[in-house]
């Protein structure tokens, strides 16, 4: 068993993780953004709740505005942006099934658990 307190610092940061699935806590600042057009997890989808804010995804070309309660699904190896259109921080929690991310926050390659 794992726990761990969501706190919404500016940035990304991984929670808690274990060898299949783990969480991430990301903060975007008013006019800023996450991602890019050539962005994605090569072997992990993506859940993204977003807690507070309002925000922009582009998922392969796709324009999505979301805001607090909405739930966004990207799976693997789709491309994406998250912008923060609002005035206050964008803050997401993220799921990664499996794994996107060592602790540290550098990206895995596909298929690794990242146990370092």
């Amino acid at each position: 068993m794992q726990k761990a307190t969501v706190r919404f610092a500016q940035g990304f940061r991984v929670l808690v993780r274990n060898r299949r699935a783990q969480a991430a806590s990301m903060t975007i600042a008013p006019g800023e953004s996450e991602g890019g057009p050539d962005n994605s997890h090569r072997g992990a989808d993506q859940w993204m709740l977003v807690e507070a804010g309002r925000g922009l995804a582009i998922i392969n070309g796709r324009r999505l505005t979301h805001r607090a309660g909405s739930l966004i699904l990207i799976e693997r190896g789709e491309r994406h942006e998250i912008r923060n259109i609002g005035r206050t921080p964008l803050r997401t929690l993220n799921i990664y099934v499996p794994p996107a991310y060592t602790k540290s926050g550098e990206e895995l390659p596909r298929g690794r658990t990242g146990r370092r």
